[in-house]
């Protein structure tokens, strides 16, 4: 048996993609349409791309476990390629595998993901796999407990990394009353009470068309796309309840601190608030004052706190958007004796960002960083399936890549500022600290 691998077809395909970058005034990233039963199918032609990359995002994740049931929405997504109606997870795998192809699942925060890449010869076959492991799985009693394990084995080991130990914490602070506040894969005692009567129940409560995005991207057109997901999910019915709801995260006006003694030599250092989300015209100068505060080795903090005091092992700034909240990071790993220190300096930067403007190099830096970076989001066809998906899945339209660049290029030192004023007040920050007492 000889397989037909991907890998040699890699390098042809970024340089195609590359190639075919869309300048402003270009088509659309992506044909969108909604089929009868509810399904948004999104689909990128790119006929020179040889490998078809499929994305399925439904909106199940997280965010819809039930209160005493974390865990729920990662453990079906472990479980969907584990077996289905018509063969088991040994025979999806051996199927996959014999087409040089990839067929994976998983779940985060907003929603349950099924991706395929196979080449464009074997769509039928992949699109066929990949139906039924969205409508069809049977989830084995056996896969469950085995898979169970592995959950709690991996939570167990993540204890062990202090950033890990810090990002949840700093979760829960951020998001107090929210599901953002809890981690995506449970706890080991919430993964270990549940049974495969949640994990049926959650698949048959969430999982349906009407909340169902596909992006199809590859040497495909718009008609046979459509054809071909038809064909397999065409006949999946739209329940006639609404689907379920989830609101958006409501910041709390109170701050809180946590400090979580380990026995280490070096400590984590994470600072955390709720911000704006991409819809907001705010959200482009907020990522450049970001990008300015700690994005990179020319930032202030990179400046202040490892050039010039040599204080820290890494220290940066974030924006993570999401579908119902964005949350504003900044972090910092030094020695624990320097703790007191660097959280001084990470407060004290934060304050001279809205205190005063950016100047002319850097803010030119960073926009030309944020411009210029952003083609690499979309030089492949896996890359463009995400990122056309996450574009639909936040509502923020298949223009959004050249209203990004324009948006980013239109930021001024003042935007930069008043943003900056809003968003990075130091007291108005959530406080983590892993590996010692400051």
């Amino acid at each position: 048996m000889t397989l037909r691998p991907l890998a040699a077809l890699v390098v042809v395909t970024i340089l195609v993609l590359a190639a075919a970058a869309s300048p402003a005034g270009a088509a659309p990233i992506a044909h969108r349409e909604v089929l009868p039963n509810g399904i948004v199918l999104l689909v990128a032609e790119r006929p020179d791309v040889p490998i078809v990359a499929v994305r399925v995002f439904l909106k199940a994740g997280s965010v819809f476990d039930p209160a005493d049931k974390g865990g729920l929405a990662n453990l079906t997504g472990t479980l969907l390629t584990r077996g289905t109606a018509k063969r088991s997870g040994a025979q999806l795998d051996d199927a996959i595998e014999f087409v040089g192809g990839s067929l994976e699942a998983g779940a985060g925060r907003d929603g349950l993901n099924v991706s395929l890449s196979v080449l464009k010869r074997d769509l039928g076959l992949g699109l066929e796999l990949l139906a039924e492991v969205v409508t069809s799985p049977t989830f084995p009693e056996s896969e469950l407990t085995r898979k169970i394990a592995q959950i709690q084995a991996a939570i167990k080991r993540s204890e062990e990394d202090p950033n890990t130990v810090a990002a949840r914490a700093l979760s829960r602070l951020v998001y107090p009353s929210h599901p953002y506040g809890k981690p995506v894969e449970g706890t080991i005692e919430s993964v270990g009470k549940l049974t495969r009567d949640d994990v049926v129940g959650f698949h048959r409560d969430h999982v349906r068309p009407d909340t169902t995005i596909i992006a199809v991207v590859g040497a495909v057109s718009v008609d046979e796309a459509r054809r071909q997901v038809l064909a397999r999910l065409g006949a999946w019915a739209r329940p006639s309840s609404p689907p379920p709801a989830v609101g958006p995260a409501i910041a709390s006006g109170q701050t809180r601190s946590e400090t979580i003694t380990r026995d280490l030599t070096q400590a984590t250092i994470m600072l955390g608030r709720q911000v704006i989300r991409q819809i907001d015209p705010d959200y482009f100068p907020l990522g450049v004052a970001s990008y300015v505060l700690g994005g990179g080795s020319a930032s202030r903090l990179y400046a202040r706190v490892r050039d010039e005091g040599g204080l820290a092992y890494s220290v940066y700034s974030y924006v993570s958007p999401a579908r119902y909240g964005a949350t504003f990071v900044v972090g910092a790993q030094t020695r624990v004796g320097e703790v007191s220190k660097v959280g001084d300096i990470l407060k004290e930067e934060l304050t001279r960002m809205g205190g005063g403007a950016v100047t002319d190099d850097e803010l030119k830096l960073a926009k030309d960083y944020l411009i210029g970076s952003f083609p690499l989001r979309l030089d492949t066809t896996a890359k463009m399936a995400d990122f056309i998906v996450a574009i639909e899945e936040q509502g923020l339209g298949l223009d959004y890549a050249d209203r990004y660049k324009a948006n980013v290029a239109r930021v001024t030192a003042a935007d930069v500022q008043r943003v900056a004023a809003r968003f990075m007040a130091s007291d108005s920050f959530n406080r983590v600290v892993v590996g010692g007492k400051p």
